[in-house]
C-alpha cells in the first residue's frame, strides 16, 4: 500500500481551477446526500457564489497524529522527507474527512502521467458498465472514464475482472475483504461504506420514488 501511494503522489502535478459543478441525485435514492451537497443548476443559469457553510473542505496544514505511520522511520532521509501536511495542504477533503482525489481531477488541479517518465498521457476509455443485481439499492454506474484517468487497463483486466458479462461476483462484503473493487477502494481510493452515492447514482426502477 505504501508503494502504491506513494507513487500515486509521485504521478500528480498540482494546478489551479474553479469549483466543479455537483452531480445530480437520482430520484428515489434512500441514500442521504452529504452534507452541503446541491442539486446542479439548470443549464446556462448563473453560478451564484456557494455559502461557505457549502463549501468543500479542504486539508489544514496542521500534521495529522498518524501522518508518518506512512515513512520508515529508520530511513536516514526522514528528517528530510515531505510530511503529508506539507503535501495535502489545501487539497477538498470529502465527506469521510480523506483528500477528494476525483474533485481534484475533475478541477483540473492535478493531471496524472501516463508513467514515472511523465513523457505521456493516460488515454481514457469513454464507457459505463451499468450493474443492476443491487436488490434495494440504487444501481451502481462504473464509469471507466474515471478510473481510466488514473490507470492503465492491465491494472483490473484480466485479472481481478475479466472482461466476460456476469463473470465477476461482486457483494459489499468482498469488498470490504479487499476483494475486487476493495483492491483500492477502503485502501488508497475513497472508502465504499461512506460515500455509498458515488457509486450507487442510477435509480432502481424496484424503489419507490420519494413522496
Amino acid at each position: 500500500m505504501r508503494s502504491l501511494l506513494a507513487a500515486l503522489l509521485l504521478a500528480l502535478s498540482l494546478t489551479q481551477a474553479p469549483p466543479a459543478q455537483a452531480q445530480a441525485r437520482p430520484a428515489g435514492s434512500p441514500i442521504k446526500p452529504a452534507p452541503g451537497w446541491q442539486p446542479p443548476a439548470p443549464a446556462g443559469a448563473a453560478s451564484p457564489q456557494a455559502p461557505a457553510a457549502s463549501r468543500p473542505r479542504v486539508r489544514t496544514d496542521a500534521a495529522a497524529a498518524d501522518q508518518d505511520s506512512f515513512y520508515d522511520p529508520s530511513n536516514p532521509a526522514f528528517a528530510q522527507l515531505q510530511k503529508a501536511d506539507q503535501a495535502l495542504a489545501g487539497m477538498p477533503l470529502d465527506r469521510a474527512g480523506l483528500i477528494d482525489w476525483m474533485r481534484m481531477l475533475d478541477d483540473g488541479q492535478i493531471s496524472p502521467r501516463e508513467g514515472l517518465s511523465g513523457t505521456g498521457r493516460a488515454q481514457p476509455l469513454d464507457l459505463d458498465i451499468l450493474l443492476k443485481n443491487t436488490r434495494q439499492m440504487p444501481w451502481v454506474r462504473f464509469p471507466h472514464s474515471s478510473h481510466t484517468r488514473w490507470l492503465d487497463c492491465a491494472n483490473c483486466h484480466p485479472s481481478p475482472f475479466e472482461q466476460r458479462t456476469g463473470a465477476a461476483r461482486i457483494t459489499m462484503e468482498s469488498i470490504f475483504r479487499g476483494q475486487w473493487c476493495g483492491m483500492c477502494h477502503d485502501r488508497v481510493a475513497f472508502i465504499t461504506h461512506l460515500a455509498c452515492e458515488r457509486c450507487h447514482s442510477v435509480r432502481n426502477p424496484a424503489i419507490a420514488p420519494e413522496q
